[in-house]
This record gives C-alpha cells, sequence and structure tokens, in this order.
C-alpha cells in the first residue's frame, strides 16, 4: 500500500517509515506539519493516512483537524492518528467522518508490537476500525446513559467488541465461554437498544455510532 505520514518527530517519522518499507510497503511522503500534509494527499493520493494530532506551528491539535477536512474532502480516505493522548471531540468527529472509509486512533505509548502496529495500518487501509482500548474508554465516559444499565462484565464486553475483537477473542481475554460471551453481547445490545449482529466490524460500527450519538 502507499501512505502517507505526517508527524513533526523526525524520529518517529523516520522510525514508522522503516517499519513499514520492512513490510513491503511504500511511503509516498513522509511530512512534518500539517501543510504538508495536505499537500502530500493532495499530491499523491495515498492508501492510507498515519498522523500525529500535535503539529507546527500551534502543536494543538493541527494533524487530527487536517485528518478531519480530508475525510470531509473525500469520506473515502482511509486515516489512522496517532497521539500522546486522547482528544475527545475530534476523537468522535474524526470516528463520525466515517463513510466505509477506515478510521483509527491509536495511543503511541500503548502501541505494542511492530507488526501489531503496522497490522493496524493494513486493517485502516482495508476499510476496518482500529481504536484503541483508552480511547473506547474515555468515550465511553462521555455516556452515562444508559450505559449505566450495563453491569461491569457487560461494560468489559463492550469496550472488547469496539477493539474489534472477535467472539472466542473476548471469551480467551475474559477466560469464560464463548457461549457466556454471546449471552453477554445479546443482553448489553438489548439494553443499549443495538441489534444483534454477528459481523464483528459491523458491530464496532454499531458500538461507535452508539457513542457518537
Amino acid at each position: 500500500m502507499r501512505v502517507v505520514i505526517a508527524e513533526d518527530g523526525v524520529i518517529v517519522r523516520e522510525g514508522v517509515a522503516g517499519m513499514l518499507r520492512r513490510f513491503g510497503h511504500e511511503v509516498v511522503a513522509a511530512v512534518g506539519d500539517a501543510v504538508a500534509l495536505r499537500e502530500a494527499v493532495a499530491e499523491h493520493r495515498p492508501d492510507v493516512v498515519v498522523t500525529d494530532v500535535r503539529m507546527p506551528p500551534g502543536f494543538s491539535d493541527e494533524g487530527l483537524q487536517a485528518a478531519i477536512e480530508m475525510r470531509t474532502a473525500d469520506p473515502k480516505l482511509p486515516v489512522l492518528v496517532l497521539s500522546q493522548y486522547v482528544e475527545q471531540t475530534y476523537a468522535a468527529e474524526l470516528i463520525d467522518s466515517d463513510d466505509g472509509a477506515g478510521v483509527g486512533y491509536l495511543l503511541k505509548d500503548r502501541i505494542g508490537e511492530v507488526t501489531e502496529f503496522v497490522k493496524a495500518i493494513e486493517d485502516v487501509a482495508a476499510g476496518r476500525t482500529v481504536v484503541d482500548p483508552e480511547v473506547v474508554r474515555q468515550l465511553l465516559g462521555r455516556r452515562r446513559d444508559p450505559l449505566h444499565r450495563l453491569t461491569s462484565r457487560e461494560r468489559e464486553v463492550l469496550a472488547l467488541m469496539a477493539e474489534g475483537r472477535s467472539n472466542p477473542g473476548i471469551a480467551r481475554e475474559l477466560v469464560v465461554t464463548e457461549a457466556m460471551v454471546s449471552k453477554h453481547i445479546n443482553s448489553l445490545l438489548a439494553k443499549l437498544d443495538l441489534p444483534p449482529d454477528s459481523d464483528d466490524h459491523r458491530r464496532v460500527r454499531a458500538v461507535l455510532a452508539y457513542l457518537r450519538g
């Protein structure tokens, strides 16, 4: 895939570019500010954009705002945001810009293995949704009603669903049976007025749509 990277830190920028190249992907541009990001995307029409949130000149949320603007102009543009923190308003807006294209929001200090990170970028490029568990937790915190109706176990299952976990994956994480996971999912979806769905990706969309609501 063809990738545009936007990150003001040279070491991080070159590190991400190097990782992607080692996995056989083409980095068509690696830039350090939001203006250059917009220009690179317009010139190269990449398969996916990987951008930081804070970039020059203000070092506030220029990268995330640029991502939202580009998604507004081209809803099919896959974007993965990397950040050191959760910017709740813009994170929700970025996710809300999903129109069939991939979207992701990952926290830098929670990125584990290199293969896992590259897989997340590939998933976004393929049209999937990738959201860091901490982002999910904070967005959940914005909506207390009717989430208060969920049991603590159902909240755990909901967070894992929003990460894109399958029923077997949730069962392994929580050390319960798949039948018990299905029971929890049916219960929490009913409490949230969301219909049960066997498609994991659509379940993520349903959960995120509810969080945006």
